[in-house]
């Protein structure tokens, strides 16, 4: 039998928690075959990271019969709080994979973590930077397009609404969240 050491250091005691707990279940899209994604969550600075990996990478999937990248990779993390600014979101950046082994961005997404206590199926809306006539010329014949300087812009907002972009397709989650301690500590969730 396997045990865990669940206690929280003194500072983790006093704070709020959140689990998410799922997978990252797939992709559909237009034009995607042997997809994989790099993902990530990121938090607030009043969150931290009290268990799980908060990056991973899942496997290349080259379905046959099917439109739909079959991932069935699992996310699960914990995390302490004092408030509710900063809530993770899961972001993904989403990659074909040629029959040379070459790798090439088919889109960029990310969704809010729900901020209530449930079993969720999330779906990312991918797009990636549309870039210029030039550029989907040499796309189509090389390979490659444009791709961000930055990653934090794919879930930040700041900027991203002045690219122009192409919708590419959808990864699907299914992620159940539990929240403790929000009442105990006067977080408003």
């Amino acid at each position: 039998s396997t045990t865990f050491d669940t206690s929280l250091t003194s500072r983790d005691a006093k704070m709020a928690e959140v689990h998410v707990i799922g997978e990252i279940t797939g992709c559909v899209g237009a034009g995607g075959t042997s997809l994989f994604a790099k993902w990530g969550i990121t938090a607030g600075a009043a969150w931290r990271l009290l268990e799980g990996q908060d990056s991973g990478q899942t496997q290349v999937d080259s379905p046959s019969f099917d439109v739909a990248s079959k991932w069935a990779h699992p996310v699960d993390v914990h995390y302490a709080t004092k408030g509710v600014q900063g809530w993770p979101k899961i972001y993904f950046q989403v990659y074909n994979q040629d029959k040379w082994g070459r790798s090439q961005l088919y889109g960029y997404g990310f969704v809010h973590v729900p901020t209530a206590p449930g079993m969720y199926e999330l779906e990312a809306v991918l797009w990636k930077p549309a870039g210029t006539a030039m550029e989907a010329f040499t796309s189509f014949f090389i390979g490659g397009g444009p791709v961000l300087k930055s990653s934090d812009l794919v879930y930040s907002g700041a900027d991203r609404y002045r690219l122009r972009t192409v919708a590419t397709g959808h990864v699907m989650l299914q992620i159940g969240v539990v929240l403790r301690n929000f009442e105990k500590y006067g977080v408003d969730s």
